[in-house]
C-alpha cells in the first residue's frame, strides 16, 4: 500500500546514488524521524580545521574520548588482577609468585592489541572494528559472527559494570543489599539518560570519575614501590583465606587458566576502533591517539598492581578484594583508603558506557549492510543513535532483572565474546597486510598472527572453564545472533527486489485521481478537508458511517440536514454499519470502489485535530488513527492525514500533514 509521509522537522539526507545496492535503507526507514544518517563513505572536513565541522560540538577530542570510552578497561584494573591471583591460589604461595610473569604476558598482549588496533583505526575509519575487519577479508560470515560476539560482548559489560559497582556500594551499606535491583536499574537509566544527549556531554560527565580513579591507583602504585612492609592489613583481618592448603603443581595449564582470567582487564580495548566516527576530524588521528592512551595507562596499572601483590605478599581472602587489600596495605587504612574504594566503586558502575559509545555505532553499521532494522542506523541532532541506545538498555535491563543483580551470575558470561572478536580481528589483519604489502608488512602480520594465538586460546580456554557456569548460554546466543543477521538480510533482499532498487523505474504517469474524505460532523476541520481535497483530486466524495440503532439516528439526520444547507459541491455518501465499527465500513467502500474503478487513484483524507497541549490528546476519540488502520491493512488507497492544529490562544491554524 502506498502512504504519503511528510517529515515533522527538516528533511532527511537522501542516500548516495552510489550506494544503491543499499537503497533498501532509504526505502524502508521511517520518513517520520527528524534524525539524518549520511550512508557514503565519511565525508571530507569542512576547511577551516577540525572544528569547522557543523556537528564538532558533539563529537569527541581525543581526552573526551578517554572518558566515554574507556571506563570499561579502566574498571577492570579492579577484577583483572583477582582473577589471576584466585586462580594461581590453587597452588598456594609458591603459584602467587607467577602472577607478575602472567600479568606481563597480558600486558604483552594488552601491547598487540594496542598496535592492532591503531592500525585498525587507520584501515577502518569509518568505525566497527572487528566486524569492518573480518567483513573486508574474512567473509560475511566471519563478520557477523564477529559482530554478535561484539554485541553480546557490549550488552554484558552494560550488565557487570552496574551489577559490580552496586555489589561495592550494598558491601559498604548492607542495608541496601536487599534493593540491589532497582538500584541498578535506577543507575542504568542514568548512564542512559546521559547518553541520550549524546556521548560528548556523557564524556564531560565522566571525565571526573575517571581522572580521580587513575590518579588514585597511580598514586596508591608509587606509594607501595617505597613500601618494604604493609602500612595495615585491618581490611583482611579476620577473613579466611582461599589460599589452597593442598597446593597444586604450577603447571601450563594452570598458567593458561590464569592467562585467561586475567585478560578479563583487556575487555573494552576495541570499544575506540569501533567508535571512531565519534570523535571529531582528523577522527583517525584523534582515536589512535586515544587508544595508545588507554594501553599506557591500562598497562601501567595492571603491571604496578601486580608488583605490590608480589611486594606485599598478599593473599586472596573470602570478602574482600585485592584491590581493596593493596589499598590498605600502601596507603593505610584511612580516609585515602576509602577515596580508592569509593573511586573504584563509581567507576565500576560507570563502567558500562564504554558500551554506550561503542554498541550504537556497530549496530549502525550492520543496520547500513542491512543485518539489523534501519531505525538503529539513524541519528540524533546530538549525532546519537537514539534507537541503539535505548535498544542497548533494553537488554541490560533484562539481563539485570534475570540475574537479581547478582555479578557473580554475570561474570562467567562475560569476555568470551570479545576474545573471539580478538581473535577475528587479529586474523583479518593479518590478510590484511598480506593483502596490503606495505613496508614492514612482514612484522606486522606476525605480531597479529601472535595476538590472533593468544586471544584464540584464551578464548578457548575460558569457555571451556566456565561452560559449566553458565558460558553454553553464549555458545548458544552467537548462532542465534548470526541467524537473527540472516534473517534480516534476507527480508530487507525480498524487500528491495518488490521494490525494484537499483533499475531504473518507469517514467511517472497522471492518472485520475479520487479522494474519499471520511467525516463524521460539520466543522472548520470539515471545511479544511475538503479545501485540501478538491485541491488534491479530481473527484472528492465525503463518507460518513451511519447506524441503525435509535440513539445514532438524530445525529445522522442532522448532518444530512446541514449538509443539504451548506452545500459544498460534495456528494455526501452514508455508509450504513450494522456494527459499531467506523474503519471497516470505510475501509470497505475503498476496496469496492477500487476494484469498479481500476485506473483511479484512490486517496483518503483523514481530517483530524491536533490539540494546542500535549495533555489534550488524552481527549480524543483516536477515530483518524482507527480508520487509517483499516484503511491501509485491508487496500492500497493512499492514506493522508490533515492535522488541524488549534492554538493556544485566539485563532487557529490548519496545516495538512501525512503520516
Amino acid at each position: 500500500m502506498t502512504m504519503v509521509s511528510l517529515p515533522d522537522g527538516g528533511p532527511e539526507e537522501p542516500p548516495d546514488t552510489a550506494t544503491a545496492r543499499q537503497g533498501v535503507q532509504a526505502a524502508t526507514s521511517p520518513a517520520t524521524e527528524t534524525e539524518t544518517e549520511t550512508y557514503g563513505p565519511s565525508a571530507a572536513p569542512a576547511p577551516g580545521g577540525p572544528d569547522a565541522e557543523p556537528d564538532a560540538r558533539h563529537r569527541l577530542t581525543a581526552l573526551q574520548g578517554l572518558a566515554a570510552l574507556s571506563l570499561d578497561a579502566m574498571a577492570s584494573v579492579a577484577y583483572g588482577p583477582e582473577s589471576v591471583v584466585l586462580i594461581l591460589a590453587a597452588a598456594g604461595g609458591y603459584g602467587l609468585g607467577f602472577t607478575l610473569p602472567v600479568t606481563l604476558a597480558i600486558a604483552a598482549l594488552l601491547a598487540v592489541l594496542v598496535a592492532s588496533y591503531r592500525q585498525v583505526i587507520a584501515a577502518f575509519p569509518n568505525g566497527g572494528g572487528s566486524y569492518a575487519v573480518a567483513k573486508a577479508h574474512l567473509g560475511r560470515r566471519t563478520a557477523l559472527v564477529a559482530a554478535a560476539s561484539l554485541i553480546l560482548d557490549y550488552v554484558l559489560n552494560v550488565a557487570v559494570s552496574v551489577t559490580a559497582g552496586v555489589a561495592a556500594l550494598t558491601s559498604a551499606f548492607p542495608a541496601l543489599h536487599q534493593d540491589r535491583v532497582g538500584i541498578c536499574l535506577a543507575v542504568l537509566v542514568l548512564i542512559t539518560g546521559i547518553n541520550l544527549r549524546g556521548i560528548v556531554d556523557s564524556a564531560k560527565a565522566f571525565i571526573v570519575p575517571t581522572a580521580v580513579f587513575i590518579g588514585a591507583i597511580l598514586t596508591m602504585v608509587v606509594i607501595g614501590l617505597f613500601r618494604d612492609a604493609p602500612v595495615s592489613t585491618v581490611t583482611a583481618d579476620g577473613h579466611a583465606s582461599v589460599l589452597a592448603q593442598n597446593a597444586t603443581t604450577v603447571g601450563a595449564l594452570l598458567l593458561l587458566k590464569a592467562f585467561a582470567a586475567g585478560c578479563s582487564a583487556l575487555t573494552g580495548v576495541e570499544a575506540v576502533a569501533n567508535a571512531v566516527p565519534s570523535f571529531r576530524a582528523p577522527a583517525a588521528k584523534r582515536a589512535q591517539r586515544t587508544e595508545v592512551a588507554l594501553g599506557a595507562l591500562l598497562g601501567v596499572m595492571l603491571i604496578g598492581l601486580s608488583v605490590l601483590i608480589g611486594r606485599f605478599h598478599l593473599q586472596p581472602v573470602e570478602g574482600v578484594t585485592v584491590l581493596a587489600q593493596l589499598a590498605d596495605a600502601s596507603l593505610g587504612h584511612n580516609w585515602a583508603f576509602y577515596v580508592v574504594q569509593f573511586a573504584t566503586m563509581v567507576l565500576l558502575a560507570l563502567a558500562a558506557n564504554t558500551s554506550f559509545g561503542g554498541l550504537p555505532v556497530l549496530m549502525s553499521l550492520l543496520a547500513r549492510d542491512n543485518y539489523l532494522p534501519h531505525v538503529f542506523g539513524l541519528k540524533a541532532d546530538r549525532q546519537v543513535h537514539r534507537h541503539g541506545v535505548l535498544a542497548l538498555a533494553a537488554a541490560a535491563a533484562a539481563l539485570l532483572a534475570f540475574s537479581g543483580g547478582d555479578v557473580n551470575t554475570l561474570v562467567p558470561l562475560f569476555a568470551i565474546g570479545v576474545f573471539v572478536g580478538f581473535t577475528i580481528c587479529q586474523v583479518g589483519m593479518v590478510r590484511h597486510w598480506r593483502l596490503e604489502r606495505s613496508p614492514g608488512w612482514r612484522g606486522k602480520a606476525l605480531l597479529n598472527g601472535f595476538g590472533a594465538l593468544l586471544t584464540g586460546v584464551s578464548a578457548v580456554v575460558v569457555t571451556a572453564t566456565k561452560f559449566a557456569e553458565g558460558a553454553w548460554l553464549i555458545v548458544i546466543a552467537l548462532p542465534l545472533l548470526v541467524l537473527t543477521f540472516e534473517t534480516v538480510h534476507r527480508a530487507y533482499g525480498r524487500i528491495g527486489e518488490r521494490l525494484g532498487l537499483g533499475r531504473v523505474p518507469e517514467a511517472p504517469r497522471a492518472a485520475r485521481s479520487l479522494v474519499v474524505v471520511p467525516v463524521s460532523h460539520l466543522s472548520r476541520l470539515t471545511c479544511e478537508a475538503l479545501n485540501a481535497a478538491v485541491s488534491l483530486g479530481d473527484e472528492v466524495v465525503a463518507v460518513t458511517v451511519t447506524h441503525g440503532a435509535p440513539e445514532d439516528r438524530p445525529a445522522a439526520e442532522a448532518l444530512r440536514r446541514d449538509w443539504e444547507l451548506w452545500n459544498p459541491g460534495v456528494d455526501l455518501l452514508e455508509l450504513p454499519s450494522a456494527t459499531r465499527t467506523v474503519g471497516r465500513p470505510i475501509a470497505t467502500y475503498v476496496r469496492d470502489l477500487a476494484a469498479r474503478r481500476p485506473g483511479t487513484r484512490i486517496t483518503v483524507l483523514i481530517p483530524e485535530a491536533e490539540p494546542a497541549h500535549l495533555w489534550q490528546r488524552l481527549l480524543q476519540n483516536q477515530r483518524g488513527a482507527v480508520v487509517a488502520h483499516a484503511v491501509r491493512r485491508d487496500t492500497d488507497a493512499v492514506i493522508c492525514r490533515l492535522r488541524f492544529r488549534l492554538e493556544a490562544r485566539s485563532g487557529s491554524a490548519a496545516e495538512a500533514r501525512a503520516s
